[in-house]
């Protein structure tokens, strides 16, 4: 067992379910989604990110670019929170949590993406 592929799944596994737990809930009801949760799902993305550089197989690519569309839609969702409740003073609206809600979607896809890379790389693997 390598440290390093647990450490890797671990993160990968751990950024997912983060995401999936901000993203479940109605869709424009701000009090089911925790502003803590989606500060923490950025952060273990960009975490499960960085593990991803090194990786020059066809595969490590493509962990890698779902990776990143995943960190971009958190990122935006973030930008979209921060602009709701502190610039524009609206707060989170029905219509900007909708937003919000929505770009964690797309994280979240990006993320059961690389979720299901892992488990086919995994699968796929042979012991020498």
């Amino acid at each position: 067992m390598s440290l390093e592929k647990v450490i890797f799944g671990f993160f990968v596994l751990l950024a997912a379910t983060l995401n999936f737990g901000f993203f479940i809930g109605d869709i424009s009801d701000a009090a089911l989604h925790n502003e803590y949760e989606l500060f923490a799902a950025v952060v273990v993305n960009l975490i499960a990110t960085v593990l991803k550089f090194g990786d020059r197989t066809q595969i490590g690519a493509v962990h890698l670019a779902t990776s990143l569309v995943a960190d971009l839609q958190l990122i935006a969702a973030t930008i979209t929170w921060v602009y709701a409740t502190q610039i524009s003073g609206a707060g989170m609206t029905p219509e900007n949590t909708a937003s919000v809600v929505s770009l964690s979607g797309g994280a979240l896809l990006a993320n059961l993406v690389s979720v299901a890379l892992l488990v086919i790389e995994t699968t796929t693997f042979r012991r020498r």
